[in-house]
């Protein structure tokens, strides 16, 4: 798999940068002026990228009220129907365009999870930089395959995938030639369980299915995303409103503006700290191994007396020998005078 992958200006690799990116879903209220807002406050939270959803309700589910259309799992979302849910939720098509231009003149990539063939046709007429197909489309087998087959970087929510789904799944887009896909760790609960998330699947998939491996986030704060980040994530992707007080169909788990500009602060930290594999000492470690342990005369002596454990001492700073010698002086004589304070040599130590 390919481990070095281009979106739009971004390079997503093991050394570059965690690449971040703030999901707008529903959260923009059917208001085409908030969504620029959520798109102008990713940017100034210092997110590389936005992403939305392009669907229908009719696209992605049918006009039901049957049981299996029910929402009853438990969620935030319960006592309605997939379709009426939907109908509240999608992004008006005819705002991506103008939505994408406005990212891009904002410094920001812009990308889409489609949802049905005609989607797809409609994103590629965008020219968008790369997809993103939702866990829920992750079975999806001839989807998958239609947007493997142009090539771009697939990016793949495990949240209610089985280890055979994401193993079907990247297999068909390797079929189809297209091996530039990141996997995304993702907890389908909204807002998602601390101890449903599992993290430690993040470098596991990584080297399983050897690409690139990051994480979808649903859970509130950003414990998580900085933990996902130390243990190897590669793109960090968080839902994003305005305000939660502001309601929506997304907006009980997603993070506010200044919430996510801590979390993007967080990674850069975190990236800065994980530096590399090695024993060196940078310079300034290495000025502070001064103050470390070494061997002293710890009372005035006269030449001929013996090293005991009252006058040989191994005290801060390292200006004497080292303090492996410790042992091997002990009984021996001083050769000369020496006062407290004076760093052990081995000029003073007598070994006839």
């Amino acid at each position: 798999m390919k481990k070095e992958i281009k979106i739009g200006k971004h390079s997503i690799s093991e050394q570059s940068p965690v690449f971040i990116v703030a999901e707008m879903s529903a959260n923009h209220l059917m208001d085409f002026d908030r969504a620029v807002a959520i798109m102008q406050a990713a940017k100034d939270a210092g997110a590389d990228a936005v992403k939305i959803q392009t669907y229908t309700a009719d696209t992605i589910t049918l006009d039901c009220d049957d049981p299996c259309f029910q929402i009853t799992q438990g969620t935030i979302w319960d006592g309605t129907t997939l379709h009426k849910l939907y109908q509240t939720a999608y992004t008006p098509w005819e705002w991506q365009p103008k939505l994408m231009k406005i990212a891009e003149e904002m410094g920001l990539e812009f990308f889409s999870s489609p949802f049905d063939f005609s989607a797809i046709d409609f994103l590629e007429e965008m020219h968008v930089p790369a997809y993103k197909i939702a866990s829920f489309e992750i079975n999806d087998i001839p989807f998958i395959r239609r947007i493997a087959k142009l090539g771009k970087p697939m990016i793949f929510a495990t949240g209610i995938a089985r280890l055979g789904d994401i193993e079907l799944a990247v297999n068909t887009c390797k079929e189809a030639g297209n091996e530039e896909i990141i996997l995304l760790k993702c907890t389908s609960s909204y807002p998602a369980p601390y101890e449903d998330i599992n993290l430690r699947t993040i470098p596991s998939m990584a080297q399983t299915f050897d690409c690139l491996a990051g994480l979808s986030d649903h859970s509130m704060g950003h414990a998580v995303a900085d933990a996902a980040v130390a243990l190897g994530a590669r793109m960090v992707e968080k839902h994003l409103t305005l305000s939660r007080a502001d309601g929506g169909a997304d907006a009980a788990f997603s993070m506010e503006p200044e919430e996510f500009k801590i979390m993007v602060e967080n990674i850069r930290k975190i990236e800065k700290a994980l530096g590399q594999v090695t024993y060196e000492l940078t310079p300034k470690q290495a000025r502070e191994r001064e103050h470390s342990r070494s061997l002293f005369v710890a009372k005035d002596m006269k030449a001929g007396e013996i090293f005991t454990p009252e006058n040989l001492r191994s005290v801060r700073p390292a200006c004497g020998l080292h303090t492996m010698h410790y042992e091997e002086i002990l009984g021996k004589r001083i050769t000369r005078d020496a006062k407290l304070g004076t760093p052990m040599s081995w000029d003073l130590v007598d070994f006839k």
